[in-house]
């Protein structure tokens, strides 16, 4: 005994024991942020009736917190969502509703659709580790209607309680997180409904003999899938009802006799390209390891017959799947001009303006003298990325992607060029300035009215310090 260590001081075994359990607490919660990050719940059997099934829940994300605009009264409403057959949204106010209540976070369940409806809900704050930080409760069932739309409290807590740090409301990148949960009014639930079927009939008629009066011979003997030679053509079946309406290019080849059977040659395409042609007509989709094999062939076909959502797909998969390099971008750039692809030619633009010092390097001899024009644009873009100017119809500033959303919306041709677009949406201007102030804070005013201010009645949880 008289070799051994003398043992430490007692409050050292303490100290070591507490770090070691701290560490243990870390690695734990490491491991269950990461490893169930996106946890589903598998049931084996019927689980027993429970309260989770009386209520619906859905959690709002808002990121970049800090940066949200934070004046008093200005709210930022989060994407909305359906329940009991309704539609709702969370309307925050980071720094209050009214300086009656500056400095703090205000939160309400709002009615999105019209009409009246019921709820009795409840709103929660999670800490960065995803546990309840903060919960308020409605006291009773409310009522939602035209002239009382929203519910909520206007003092959930202090702005600057958040924005704390050492409080965890916020995560790592500066989200909060925000939970609403209404409970189910099995009385409302919409009965069931088959889909409709017109869709999967239309697509039982895909290559239908005994219905079809159009017959494709597709495929000439120079034409070949892969490495084996294709037969001299493939006979196609077709209904011309369908591609009068959804394929007028292909319907176009048509003649006019009136013979039972209308047969058509087309000898500028395979026939397996043809056939993901026809199916998308039809309804059906392009597998995604065919779209990636057959992409270009694809983008030519549908751009050559007009099926243009089939196009914009096929290149978004190209867009997807293809690197752009200085060894590439100029033969990237002619292909995307000369088929008409601006999300492709955006990609090869940023990639230019991004590495405007080598590309200067390239030789842009045999380039159009237009695509410069784009260049400046890309270059213009680039720089003014994140400066946003204030006006709604700068469509010049706007991404493909977004001119070609907003162009759905109004229901206008997605297909084409980024001048064509912005041409066609200045010219629709009046229709889409009308439909995106259809829900403008305009009518704030009188929403307001209907904002109860119930923090002393149904709030509850910690209590700021």
């Amino acid at each position: 005994f008289s070799r051994q260590r003398p043992l430490p001081p007692c409050h050292v075994h303490v100290n070591v024991i507490i770090k070691r359990a701290r560490r243990h607490h870390n690695a734990v919660e490491k491991m269950t942020n990461v490893k169930y990050a996106n946890l589903t719940t598998l049931d084996v059997g019927r689980p027993s009736s429970s309260a989770g099934e009386e209520w619906q829940s859905f959690k709002i994300l808002f990121h970049d917190f800090a940066d949200l605009p934070s004046a008093v009264g200005q709210c930022t409403r989060s994407p909305e969502f359906t329940c009991n057959g309704h539609r709702w949204c969370i309307k925050l106010y980071p720094s209050g509703h009214t300086e009656a209540r500056a400095g703090n976070l205000s939160l309400y369940l709002r009615l999105c659709s019209g009409g009246y409806a019921t709820a009795t809900f409840e709103v929660s704050v999670l800490d960065k580790y995803q546990s309840i930080k903060r919960i308020a409760k409605s006291a009773t069932l409310r009522s939602f209607s035209s002239e009382s739309k929203t519910w909520g409290w206007a003092q959930f807590v202090s702005r600057s309680y958040i924005l704390n740090q050492a409080n965890n409301y916020l995560d790592d990148n500066g989200t909060l997180a925000v939970v609403v949960s209404i409970q189910r009014d099995s009385a409302s639930a919409a009965p069931f409904v088959p889909s409709n079927p017109i869709r999967g009939m239309i697509a039982g008629m895909f290559l239908d003999e005994k219905t079809a009066d159009v017959c494709f011979e597709v495929g000439s003997a120079d034409v070949h899938d892969g490495d084996e030679a294709a037969p001299s053509s493939v006979t196609f079946h077709a209904h011309s009802f369908i591609l009068k309406t959804c394929a007028p290019m292909l319907a176009s080849l048509l003649s006019s006799d009136n013979e039972e059977t209308v047969a058509v040659s087309i000898n500028d395409v395979k026939p397996a390209i043809f056939r993901h042609l026809l199916h998308y007509v039809y309804g059906g989709s392009v597998p995604d390891a065919e779209l990636n094999t057959h992409v270009k062939d694809i983008i030519n076909a549908a751009d050559k017959y007009s099926i243009v959502n089939l196009k914009l797909e096929a290149e978004a998969a190209y867009v997807k799947s293809t690197k752009i390099t200085m060894d590439n971008v100029i033969d990237n750039l002619l292909y995307a001009d000369s088929m008409n692809l601006a999300l492709l030619k955006e990609v090869v633009m940023d990639f230019l303006a991004e590495n405007h010092d080598e590309a200067v390097t390239k030789d842009f001899s045999n380039i159009p003298g237009h695509l410069m024009r784009d260049l400046l644009v890309a270059f213009g873009m680039s720089k003014r990325a994140g400066k946003g100017n204030g006006k709604e119809k700068d469509f010049k500033a706007m991404r493909v992607s977004e001119l070609r959303m907003k162009l759905a919306k109004a229901g206008l041709d997605v297909d084409g060029s980024r001048e064509a677009m912005i041409e066609a949406l200045n010219a629709n201007a009046n229709e889409l300035a009308v439909d995106s102030n259809k829900d403008s804070e305009s009518n704030e005013d009188s929403e307001s009215d209907g904002e109860s201010d119930d923090g002393s009645e149904e709030s509850s949880g910690e209590q700021d310090n």
